[in-house]
């Protein structure tokens, strides 16, 4: 194993912050190399400060490392001044752990949560010495591999990765890991980087482009389908059947410099049943599976005793649903080592499912910002929207937090909603008003900051068929948020950048046909594009004219339900026609409860695991309210909403 520590070790002095390429966090790992093991480089395509903390990073790199074929370490983009001096002086991609060139690795993955980044992972793969192209790519060259929510459209990455992985990574991760450790140590003369690939693309959730063939439909669009017979023509994602199983990150890392989100960090439940129909998270990562309560206070107790943090977030798409939400806070505090001082963070909370007991219950700690997201102004886009909380919801949650002593709240909205009005956009203010005066009965100096986003289309949502806004209409509602809220003392707007949103826009929905716009901005110098001080729409813009690919075509544009989607030989465990139905339902206003709390609206993705879904008699618990959960599962100590048996079973 080579380590170039020694040539970058004098460099870091000429760098704004050293400590991104260092390692030495306490919980990192310096496997010992073994040249039969499979190597994984676990490559994040952000600065160190945002990928450090990425959860589905650390889950990978612990199971790995477990296993007695495998060994990973980890790599983050290397910021635009290290890139230069890398560059100047012929330094590939490390690893932080040992410092390994990224070459000598047999697996770089990257992780992608967001589009921004895709020009980032061309980077990466260009400093590590590899061929840009996967069909480029020699048989002594590292595979490129990557997995996160972005891979539900993998389409203008396809030419320069050489497998995706849909779902859950925690299984197929070791999967993966011994298909090519058999192929490494195969002796036969067949040996070939194909045969590798192929092998590949029948395990279960992997996705292999090259296995594709891609042809154009009389109408023009792009068709995929696959090469051999015993190539699945639909890939489906990977969904582990019990949380509990993986009590993952058992030793998360703790960073030596500072990084966002720099606490301890516990997944409560995985998936969401809301059905909101703009995010694809809560659809992709159905059905919702629970951690139990004792499991979550071993690992918020453990984790405590091994990092030293003073915080603790308990994460999920929405963690004031959880079932044993208030005993979870509850334990926080309750640790012998918190001494009444940690705090306590919960991100994503739903306003309906806030209550004064969630909130005293937090102040034993310290107060962190609350943020809620109501995601629209008025009931009738949030009907449209299926985000069915009302303004009394929103108000009593807020409420419940200033009564309790919070001073600031932060509201989340999306404004280019489907057919959102200026009405709908002016609501938001007014909620943003009426909350300030909610706060100020208890403080004085109480506030409200309004976040506000343009919306996106994103794969396998019901909003996937619809022409997100221009430019300049988003700016057009950012400008009419400006001017309402400048009256309202207290209210402090934000907003996400309505050109970044088109470029997110134009690649999430993007085919094979972007991955040339891909590859001409990064060669335009287009890298970090999801940080405001690096994007430069003129860059993409002027790319796509001269590569005479359309705006209005990808972005603009509605779609209907005959056009083949650039991502319809993937599976996210979704029906088509669920969605569609779902989109219909929006335009008409209509919306859909949770169904946890109904019959089952036969979505698709239970289909296949045998599901005992226990419909409720009752309303939906409020913060974890016992009574109600106990009813329903008869009293058992950790209620089991879902139970998820594996395919191979039988009901």
């Amino acid at each position: 194993m080579t380590s170039i520590w020694p040539e970058i070790e004098h460099l870091l002095l000429n760098v704004e912050k050293p400590a991104r390429y260092i390692g030495l966090e306490r919980g990192a790992i310096q496997p010992p190399h073994d040249p039969r093991n499979v190597a994984w480089l676990l490559t994040y395509p952000d600065a160190y400060e945002v990928g450090f903390p990425n959860q589905g990073l650390q889950i990978l790199y612990e199971i790995i490392n477990e296993l007695s074929i495998g060994e990973a370490e980890r790599a983050y983009a290397p910021w635009v001044d290290l890139e230069k001096i890398m560059r100047e002086k012929g330094i590939p991609l490390f690893s932080v752990d040992t410092h390994r060139p990224a070459n000598e690795f047999d697996v770089i993955a990257f992780n992608l949560s967001s589009e921004l980044v895709y020009t980032n992972l061309l980077n990466c793969i260009d400093l590590a010495g590899v061929s840009l192209r996967s069909v480029d790519r020699g048989i002594e060259e590292p595979l490129v591999a990557a997995g996160g929510h972005c891979t539900y459209n993998p389409e203008p990455l396809a030419d320069f990765v050489d497998f995706f992985v849909l779902g859950d990574g925690e299984e197929v991760v070791s999967e993966i890991t011994y298909v090519i450790h058999e192929w490494k140590s195969s002796e036969s003369a067949s040996l070939s980087r194909d045969s590798l690939l192929k092998e590949l693309s029948k395990i279960e959730g992997v996705y292999v482009p090259q296995m594709y063939n891609v042809r154009k439909d009389q109408n023009g669009f792009q068709v995929l389908e696959p090469k051999h017979d015993d190539v699945p023509k639909l890939v489906e994602k990977r969904t582990i059947t019990s949380l509990e199983d993986w009590p993952y990150p058992k030793n998360q890392l703790v960073p030596i410099t500072e990084v966002v989100h720099d606490r301890l960090n516990v997944e409560v439940f995985r998936g969401c049943t809301r059905g909101c129909r703009f995010c694809q998270a809560g659809m992709i990562t159905r059905p919702v599976r629970e951690r139990s309560a004792d499991q979550v206070r071993t690992m918020v107790s453990d984790g405590l005793r091994r990092t030293g943090y003073d915080q603790v977030a308990l994460t999920s798409l929405s963690t004031a649903d959880y079932s044993h939400i208030e005993k979870a806070v509850a334990a926080v505090g309750d640790d012998p080592l918190s001494c009444g001082q940690t705090g306590v963070s919960l991100p994503s909370l739903r306003v309906d499912a806030f209550t004064v007991g969630i909130a005293a219950t937090i102040q034993g700690g310290k107060r962190s910002g609350l943020t809620f997201a109501p995601e629209a102004g008025t009931w009738r886009m949030r009907q449209v929207i299926n985000k069915l909380i009302t303004e009394e919801d929103l108000y009593g949650a807020v409420e419940s937090a200033f009564s309790q002593g919070w001073r600031r709240v932060k509201l989340y909205f999306l404004i280019g909603l489907p057919t959102e009005t200026d009405e709908d956009t002016l609501g938001i203010a007014d909620l943003a008003k009426n909350c300030v005066e909610i706060g100020k009965r208890y403080n004085k100096q109480a506030s409200v900051t309004v976040s506000v986003g343009g919306f996106v289309p994103k794969p396998f949502t019901p909003f996937q068929w619809f022409g997100q806004n221009t430019i300049e209409e988003l700016q057009r509602k950012i400008n009419l948020l400006k001017d309402a809220t400048s009256r309202s003392r207290g209210v402090q707007l934000k907003w996400h950048d309505p050109k970044a949103t088109l470029v997110e826009g134009v690649l999430s929905r993007g085919d094979r046909n972007l991955s040339a716009l891909i590859e001409e901005v990064w060669r335009s110098g287009g890298t970090f594009q999801e940080w405001s001080e690096h994007f430069d729409i003129d860059r993409w813009l002027s790319s796509m004219e001269e590569l005479g690919l359309s705006v209005e075509d990808y972005a603009y544009r509605h779609r209907d339900k005959s056009e083949p989607l650039p991502w319809d030989h993937l599976d996210a465990g979704l029906y088509k026609d669920f969605l569609w139905q779902e989109w219909r339902d929006a335009l008409e206003e209509v919306g859909l409860e949770d169904c946890r709390w109904t019959p089952c609206y036969d979505c698709g993705a239970c289909t296949g695991y045998g599901l005992d879904h226990v419909v409720a008699s009752t309303s939906p618990p409020v913060g974890g309210s016992q009574g109600t959960w106990q009813d329903l599962t008869k009293g058992s100590e950790v209620p089991q909403l879902l139970t998820i048996r594996k395919k191979s079973e039988t009901v």
